[in-house]
């Protein structure tokens, strides 16, 4: 393989092309706008998983390509279901993908900022913006919430009313559904639909008071309960719920729903390009239907819509995860198991490769299955790189060297990473008794196998190759050590060092070995798509998790979080954030090689 010059190394690779990024580059071309402004607008109802880092990437990479701005908002509309817990999470994880990468295209708010009144054409208006730039490192900055917004989307809901365009109605939650109608027939007209604007306003505003009872009454858009599309029938924009709220506290007794808090959010922020996943695209009509009735002075922005990332060996629903967490099949959020961003972290998983991932993976108008191999091998190449190479061994076996000298302790030369030359070589102990895999001795091997078996050879990295002459049993038949001799003229420089010895295993010094605890982390379902039909739990693999105490080399005494390692032979791990002195806990990010594909081959 040819390296690149540090000329080519240092040219950044091409950003993607799709359908959106075509599209702003002719608004950019074009000059519509005069910044492209994007969002990443999360409800605040659980942890960013997966699918949530392919909108991120799209969302940030378009203000980066562009030299636009993405808001980082809270839709938070709904309190029953959200948390400060959720607020903090996002924040964490948005910070840590893009950190380096798009963070000076952040767009975050004056803490405790709300929408300005404004002028624009001759009109009143509101318009909340980030602060960016020289301003952004010294003000005190949080998220965009849409619950910053109650007051103007109240105003808004009033503006309708008075044009005709709304109304308040008495129907049950049930029977709005029941006159709602069916794809394939019309719904019915409410029978309260032809109340008066006096009195929807009079009852709006009572609603706003808190004077009814939780769906007693809601607020509904007046437009055709004949549309093909259901969303037009008449949709809510509020509904009663007393209950207090993560960011308002108990000021409100009325919420907006998403779709008519959504669209207004994007108008006071001044957003241009309102990029949401395919699901969205029949609410698309009732997103233009809000803003174009309403009359409002400034460019309105437009949505547009995407596939979603479905990925293979996973379910991507935060109800199905919130699931997981509740149940107690997972430990929590961050469980390295899970799709969430915060799993993936905690897992040792980098923003490089995530981003990598995500940024890579494509932007389309169709839906499909991504096979989870594809994240899986950028987690590999990303890893390949940077990890540096320690020696650990999961399932010990001792072996003592009967022919190396008692208390003799030499420091061999290992090297930190080959794909590195700058990392260096470090100094590992070798003395008479070792520990090796247990997988790595066999006592009746089949033909072709390389690894050390009685009376047979084996090389171990960086040092000596060793012949195994005995294995010492306990009564029930359980191997207690292995006793060997070395050629202790087949280290490097030695007289047969170029022996030709087809087995290589790795070791650790029984003398200077650390004790570890390490988690082997796998796929958490057995099916590429375990919520397809029936119970998604029926599909859990009880093998996603093992938990081994192992034996390390000593250099890993000063393992660091924010550092990746390759155990040599055996995969790649990360430090996990219940390590601490004394307790070293390591978590299993990925193995070395698909382990699944060669058993589905084998199927």
């Amino acid at each position: 393989m040819t390296t690149p010059s540090p000329e080519q190394a240092a040219v950044p690779a091409p950003a993607p092309s799709d359908f959106i990024r075509d599209i702003v580059a002719a608004h950019v071309a074009e000059g519509r706008y005069p910044r492209i402004h994007t969002r990443f607008p999360p409800e605040p109802n659980g942890y960013l998983h997966i699918g949530h880092a392919k909108s991120i990437c799209l969302n940030f990479g378009i203000a980066r390509e562009f030299g636009g701005v993405c808001n980082l908002r809270m839709d938070d509309t709904n309190p029953t279901k959200e948390e400060v817990e959720y607020v903090d999470s996002i924040m964490a994880d948005v910070q840590w993908l893009i950190g380096g990468w798009a963070d000076d295209r952040l767009g975050l708010k004056a803490a405790g900022g709300t929408p300005k009144a404004i002028e624009s054409n001759g009109q009143s208006d509101f318009y909340l913006g980030p602060v960016t730039g020289a301003d952004a490192a010294s003000a005190k900055r949080e998220p965009f919430y849409a619950s910053d917004y109650f007051e103007q989307i109240y105003g808004y809901a009033v503006a309708l009313i008075e044009k005709g365009a709304a109304y308040v109605c008495d129907l049950s939650p049930e029977d709005t559904d029941r006159y709602r109608g069916a794809p394939d027939r019309p719904g019915q007209d409410s029978p309260f639909r032809t109340r008066t604007t006096a009195e929807s306003l009079d009852l709006f505003q009572k609603m706003k008071a808190g004077e009814f009872p939780d769906a007693a009454r809601t607020l509904r858009a007046r437009i055709d309960m004949a549309s093909p599309n259901v969303w037009l029938r008449d949709p809510i924009l509020y509904r009663i719920r007393h209950a207090a709220h993560h960011h308002t506290g108990a000021k409100w007794r009325i919420y907006p729903l998403y779709d008519f808090a959504h669209c207004l959010s994007d108008y006071l922020e001044g957003i241009t390009h309102s990029i949401c996943t395919l699901e969205f695209e029949v609410h698309r009509p009732l997103y233009d239907w809000i803003l174009e009735n309403l009359g409002l002075p400034r460019p309105l922005p437009h949505q547009y819509e995407f596939a979603r990332l479905s990925l293979g060996y996973t379910v991507m629903s935060k109800r199905k995860l919130l699931q997981l967490v509740n149940d107690k099949i997972v430990l929590g959020w961050d469980d390295p198991r899970m799709p969430t961003i915060s799993g993936l972290r905690r897992r040792g998983v980098t923003p490089e490769a995530l981003r990598h991932f995500a940024y890579n993976i494509g932007i389309t108008k169709y839906n499909g299955l991504t096979d989870v191999a594809v994240l899986e091998h950028a987690i590999r190449e990303d890893l390949n790189k940077r990890a540096l190479r320690r020696l650990a061994v999961l399932r010990p076996v001792k072996v003592v060297i009967t022919n190396y000298p008692e208390g003799k302790i030499e420091e061999l030369d290992a090297i930190n990473n080959p794909e590195d030359l700058d990392a260096g070589t470090r100094k590992i102990p070798f003395g008479r008794t070792l520990y090796i895999e247990r997988e790595d001795f066999m006592e009746n091997p089949p033909p072709k196998y390389f690894r050390l078996c009685p009376g047979g050879e084996v090389r171990l990295k960086y040092a000596y190759i060793i012949k195994c002459d005995e294995v010492v049993k306990d009564t029930t038949g359980n191997i207690l050590e292995l006793r060997c001799t070395a050629d202790l003229e087949s280290k490097t420089g030695g007289a047969t060092a170029a022996r030709k010895i087809k087995g290589t295993i790795h070791w650790v010094s029984a003398a200077h070995a650390l004790e570890a605890e390490v988690r082997l982390y796998d796929r958490l379902f057995t099916v590429a798509e375990p919520d397809a039909a029936g119970d998604f739990k029926q599909h859990l693999n009880p093998h996603s998790l093992e938990i081994l105490a192992a034996k390390c080399e000593p250099g890993l005494k000063t393992a660091a979080p924010e550092l990746r390692y390759q155990f040599e032979r055996l995969g790649y791990f990360a430090l996990d954030q219940e390590s601490a002195v004394g307790k070293l806990v390591f978590n299993r990010t990925i193995s070395l090689r698909d382990t699944w594909a060669r058993e589905m081959r084998k199927g």
